[in-house]
């Protein structure tokens, strides 16, 4: 009998055929669920001993439909997200360049927000963890997050641009996560985005539309709405550009 874990690797070889010509493309032979295969470390491990982060970053940087390299940067989303471990492999691999890669790529618009999150989200719960109440568990993941060197490698690679120039797409939601990626780069990108003229422009027509639009919540009643909360989030950005 095959062991839990042995049933998610499968998963994962599974996915990895399908991508890559070998099997179903849509995943239907697989009935395994996604979410249930996201943080798991035995299986992470395995994962990565086995080669699955590799294929997923030769997925990602070589040409492939768009439908395939979504479910490859989930497959490696979910390979990454609190496991240190995985994001210094992917480091050492070179992911983030592919990563970043995916700005330069024709058709690849639907992705960026995606990247743009797994980048936030990345840099969030290393802050969290250092945040939190330090016991000998706390402690031990800790060393393991020094060992990420995930802010050097994105202002050497000049993340700090390629997030903030995402602001000027039409989408409130992608604006959102964007407009909390910057926050979050505020204290390493602060200067970068000091010099760049496209920002300071870009935040000024985002401030003008969105108090129209938050004026509007508030004649209709709500005081608290979701376009006073973005307007909020860009003068806060504005402020500490100042």
């Amino acid at each position: 009998m095959w062991s839990f874990a042995q049933e998610r690797w499968s998963w994962w070889l599974c996915h990895l055929q399908g991508w890559r010509g070998e099997g179903d493309l849509a995943g239907n032979s697989c009935a395994c669920p996604p979410n249930t295969q996201a943080s798991n470390p035995k299986v992470q491990i395995e994962a990565i001993e086995g080669g699955a982060l590799q294929k997923l970053l030769v997925i990602l940087a070589t040409e492939q439909p768009l439908p395939v390299k979504k479910k490859a940067l989930f497959a490696l989303s979910s390979m990454l997200r609190h496991f240190p471990y995985a994001q210094q492999q992917f480091l050492k691999l070179g992911g983030l360049q592919v990563l970043r890669s995916l700005f330069r790529q024709k058709g690849m618009e639907p992705l960026h927000v995606r990247v743009v999150t797994l980048l936030y989200d990345l840099m969030v719960e290393k802050m969290v963890l250092e945040d939190s109440q330090h016991g000998d568990q706390t402690q031990e993941k800790i060393q393991q997050y020094q060992q990420v060197r995930l802010v050097p490698a994105v202002l050497e690679q000049d993340w700090c641009v390629v997030v903030s120039n995402l602001l000027a797409v039409p989408e409130h939601d992608t604006r959102e996560k964007v407009l909390k990626t910057v926050a979050v780069l505020m204290a390493f990108c602060r200067e970068r985005f000091r010099g760049d003229p496209a920002l300071g422009s870009t935040l000024g027509l985002l401030r003008s539309e969105y108090e129209e639009l938050a004026a509007q919540e508030q004649r209709e009643g709500d005081k608290d709405g979701y376009f006073k909360e973005l307007l909020g989030s860009i003068n806060t950005i504005i402020q500490e550009l100042r």
